[in-house]
């Protein structure tokens, strides 16, 4: 019997999480089961890009600084955290990431008498997060890296006169600014790392049962009907739906870090799509 399409979002909407539906479809595929598990998988590629850049804001934020740092103890762990991520191709570090966590120990490692288990680390929801999560950072530090030294020297001169230093004087000037000259450029960066969330279907990072990414049921359909033409572009589709709404948020932040300036004088979110990484 036929679902109608209202049933098939019902069994199928919620698979990739595992709510719904155990088995896939085998025969007379419907559109509406391209879009309803397709966009399913989504939620698996708003999970790694969401996670990801929210965690990695913080680490590039502290790398941007240690980069900046006199210290060399400081700048040269970061320099060389930044050069390897951004200079080895995304696809490997997933590649050798996975080679090297399923080395670790199957029952776990001993650490001050506790055993931790690694076997989860193999799973794609922590492994290839974990390599996302070290690749944004990078490429993020090396934004706002640009934009703190970036900051105007007056600025900083007026800042001084008033007698804001130390942590205070990087809290009300330096981090504002450099957010504020860095955003536009770490906009196209939050986009593409959405849309470097397809590398983990050709990572070899396994999809649990089944559920996997858009790019996983795209291809599942690919090989059951033999017409790549549909699911394919369903994925573009959903893609930029997504960019669509990663460009408004950001824009909107971006406006509000500039909120303070003249409309002549703020800095404007730019789409500049990445074609090579």
């Amino acid at each position: 019997m036929t679902m109608t399409c209202l049933e098939t979002v019902q069994a199928y909407g919620l698979r990739a999480i595992g709510i719904g539906e155990n088995l896939l479809p085998k025969s007379d595929f419907t559109l509406c089961q391209h879009f309803t598990l397709i966009g399913s998988g989504m939620i698996w590629n708003l999970y790694f890009g969401t996670v990801a850049l929210a965690f990695g804001f913080f680490l590039a934020n502290a790398l941007a600084l240690a980069k900046a740092a006199r210290n060399p103890w400081l700048r040269k762990p970061a320099e060389w955290f930044v050069f390897v991520f951004r200079g080895s191709p995304l696809f490997i570090q997933f590649f050798i990431a996975y080679e090297t966590l399923v080395l670790l120990p199957r029952s776990g490692i001993e650490i001050f008498g506790l055993t931790v288990a690694t076997s989860w680390l193999t799973k794609a929801w922590a492994g290839a997060l974990l390599v996302l999560f070290l690749n944004t950072s990078a490429y993020a530090a090396e934004i706002f890296y640009g934009a703190l030294q970036s900051i105007p020297k007056g600025d900083l001169e007026a800042a001084d006169a008033y007698g804001i230093s130390g942590w205070q004087k990087f809290r009300r000037i330096q981090w504002p600014t450099m957010l504020r000259l860095g955003w536009p450029a770490y906009t196209n960066e939050a986009i593409f790392m959405f849309h470097a969330t397809t590398l983990v279907f050709f990572a070899s990072f396994p999809a649990f049962r089944q559920m996997g990414d858009a790019l996983y049921y795209a291809n599942y359909f690919a090989d059951k009907t033999f017409n790549p033409f549909i699911p394919y572009p369903i994925v573009g589709f959903y893609f930029v739906l997504l960019t669509l709404l990663v460009t408004g948020l950001f824009g909107w932040v971006n406006r509000r870090l500039n909120r303070h300036l003249p409309q002549n004088s703020r800095v404007r979110n730019r789409l500049r799509m990445n074609l090579i990484r």
